[in-house]
């Protein structure tokens, strides 16, 4: 216990320098999870958890730098697993070890990472472990909630505004996703509803300002470029409409008539 103690306190010490070593926290954080394996840091049942409220405590709180952690390093698959494993304290052990301050600061930002994968169903499943008051009045999870509703409206101007006003700097990389996720879901609205367009009003559509992002974008897209500057798809492969049979339409219309005439 006292080497995992001396480890965390080195881990904290690191953490909170502005910006920290991601390097030299990873190396911590790898040596504090084969220590905490090592010291079973999940109880098989209620009597051990009683016992080792310090380790879980201890436990929760390397957890929860991991997770950030793991967002600044930008690794999507440990921040995933690590936040799976930090929901057992928070959810499982909080009449044991109390309520922790970053616990809606970081069920937020799962939120929010689940929001810019586009993982709705997953999004309203993590929703429904919240209580109304926390949904409603949380300032972590209320702007994420937010989020959400613009895109069920498509007030996609909303979410580029949003961008600015994240609760805290930890959510700007998730951020970043989401208005990606949207800008994909406005790129393929503009190939739907236009045969060409310009880059100057595609890139007003997309919240892009500068000509080389606009650029990017439509190669990512694999839009055509004409000489004009105009964004072109009309050569872009589109479903037949198919003819509306009138004449046997207007045939069945007449025999429903005709048969309700009969009943009254």
């Amino acid at each position: 216990m006292a080497n995992v103690e001396s480890l965390y306190k080195e881990l904290t010490a690191e953490w909170s320098k502005r910006p920290p070593n991601t390097v030299k926290c990873g190396q911590l954080l790898d040596q504090l999870k084969v220590a905490l394996v090592k010291m079973a840091f999940l109880p098989t049942d209620g009597n051990d958890a009683q016992s080792s409220k310090k380790q879980l405590i201890l436990a929760r709180s390397v957890l929860e730098v991991a997770v950030e952690h793991s967002v600044l390093s930008k690794d999507l698959l440990a921040f995933e697993r690590y936040m799976a494993q930090l929901k057992c304290y928070y959810y499982d052990y909080a009449k044991i070890i109390g309520e922790s301050e970053s616990k809606y600061k970081l069920l937020g930002l799962n939120l929010l990472y689940l929001l810019s994968g586009n993982r709705v169903s997953d999004f309203h499943t993590e929703l429904e472990l919240l209580s109304v008051d926390v949904i409603q009045h949380n300032q972590f999870i209320r702007p994420i909630l937010a989020l959400e509703q613009y895109i069920m409206e498509g007030r996609y101007n909303k979410i580029f505004q949003a961008k600015s006003t994240v609760p805290v700097e930890v959510y700007s990389y998730f951020m970043d996703l989401l208005l990606e996720t949207v800008r994909d879901e406005i790129g393929a609205c503009i190939e739907k509803s236009y045969d060409k367009i310009s880059a100057r009003d595609a890139a007003k559509r997309l919240n892009l300002r500068v000509p080389d992002e606009i650029k990017a974008f439509g190669e990512k897209r694999q839009w055509k470029l004409e000489a004009s500057g105009d964004y072109s798809f009309t050569d872009r492969s589109v479903k037949p409409k198919e003819l509306l049979p009138s004449e046997e339409l207007a045939e069945q219309v007449l025999s429903y008539a005709r048969d309700l005439e009969m009943i009254v």
